[in-house]
């Protein structure tokens, strides 16, 4: 069968999905991802087929505006605030982002790119004839390529964030463009979507409101080297730590935390290893010598067997620390990573503390006490265990045969 992807500009929030990609492909479906042309390459080198004809608007955009509407609601969380929508740079009143002129002047473009790449995903697919569609949450192309075109979809989730979560932290974009309306769909809404791939275990309670499709969560980190010492034992309790490369590019500079964190960690009686890449690391300075740097070191080569991990709340550090069984020390600055930092925590398997309030002492106590506190770790452990018991990507693409033949 042909299986269509579509996918957003994000580059991780699909990274749960390529291992379908492979999966489908090895069982010798044709597999073609609807991608923007800034991700062309990443697609291509995860060994999958990009289409690069998608476009509208950027998800650093998309995200600086939700978190501008967050704090005139009144609801964004810290004490600083969000980045300018369109420069990123710090504000220091509200209305130095003039939302009326944004509107009238600027949005009117940006919603007609939106239309363009709508309508570029239903042109594909009706020369392409994908028998399913498969797409992420910040991509809902496919969802409509799906519609217009009568076959079946399904909305692929990256991490514990919901579509069916509150509304200002819903990780679905609004169709301001009108094109479902356009296409006779109606009104773009959540409840349009009837079935999600989750990968998350069934403890972290993720809410979906739509056909529930479990798989295991197989990490794609990309494809760095790992050196030989990540196969040996650690000596010493291991501490992973990571970071977002672009956090600060939409929550703004206060939620850098990476040199507060090895500043923590300087000295604590284990093996602290940071993997980020080169542009983080230089803009770490000085790094103490008790900390390892591994660039771009993926994830999955180097959780395993890790006692903690410290990490921002993204999906993909996330999942893959359930994937390792690895206790979690969370700090996020943005209402999907909060919705996952606390749904983590109450499975018992991290610690989430609000961005602002990691300071110095409350990262070193909470590492301390993730490694010393076997109850995260029994609790990651069971976690690993129930996410090993969902269905393979293998064993999914056999429902996904099922589905796209009616079955």
């Amino acid at each position: 069968m042909r299986v269509l992807f579509t996918v957003s500009t994000w580059p991780t929030q699909y990274a749960a999905m390529v291992p379908l990609g492979w999966a489908l492909q090895a069982a010798g479906h044709e597999v073609r991802v609807l991608c923007a042309a800034s991700q062309a390459e990443a697609v291509g080198r995860a060994g999958l087929v990009p289409v690069p004809v998608l476009g509208g608007m950027e998800e650093v955009l998309r995200l600086r505006l939700q978190y501008h509407a967050e704090a005139v609601d009144g609801i964004w969380p810290y004490p600083w605030l969000p980045p300018h929508p369109l420069t990123g740079e710090p504000l220091d009143r509200l209305d130095a982002f003039d939302a009326g002129h944004f509107e009238r002047e600027l949005a009117p473009e940006l919603d007609a790119s939106t239309a363009r790449s709508f309508d570029a995903a239903v042109a594909y697919a009706r020369e392409w004839g994908p028998d399913l569609v498969l797409h992420d949450p910040g991509s809902l192309e496919g969802l409509l390529a799906a519609g217009v075109l009568g076959v079946p979809a399904a909305l692929c989730l990256w991490g514990p964030a919901s579509p069916h979560d509150p509304e200002h932290m819903r990780i679905v974009p609004t169709d301001r463009s009108g094109s479902f309306a356009r296409y006779g769909l109606g009104p773009f809404g959540p409840e349009m979507i009837e079935r999600v791939v989750d990968p998350n275990p069934a403890s972290l309670k993720v809410p979906v409101a739509a056909g529930r499709l479990p798989v295991r969560y197989v990490p794609y980190n990309g494809a760095g080297p790992a050196p030989a010492w990540t196969a040996r034992p650690p000596e010493r309790p291991r501490v992973c730590v990571t970071w977002s490369t672009a956090l600060s590019t939409v929550s703004g500079p206060d939620s850098y935390l990476l040199p507060r964190i090895v500043a923590a960690l300087d000295g604590l009686d284990a093996e602290v290893v940071l993997t980020a890449t080169a542009r983080d690391v230089a803009a770490l300075g000085p790094v103490p010598a008790s900390v390892r740097v591994a660039e771009n070191l993926p994830l999955a080569a180097l959780l395993p067997g890790s006692a903690a991990v410290v990490h921002h709340g993204g999906s993909g550090s996330t999942l893959t620390s359930l994937w390792a069984g690895v206790p979690q020390f969370i700090a996020t600055f943005a209402a999907e990573q909060q919705v996952t930092g606390e749904r983590v925590a109450a499975a018992g398997a991290a610690l989430h503390v609000p961005g602002h309030l990691a300071d110095e002492a409350a990262i070193r106590s909470g590492v301390e006490r993730l490694i010393e506190d076997g109850a995260h770790r029994a609790a990651a452990g069971r976690l690993r265990e129930e996410a090993a018991e969902a269905p393979t990507p293998a064993a999914l693409v056999t429902t996904l045969e099922g589905l796209a033949t009616g079955g």
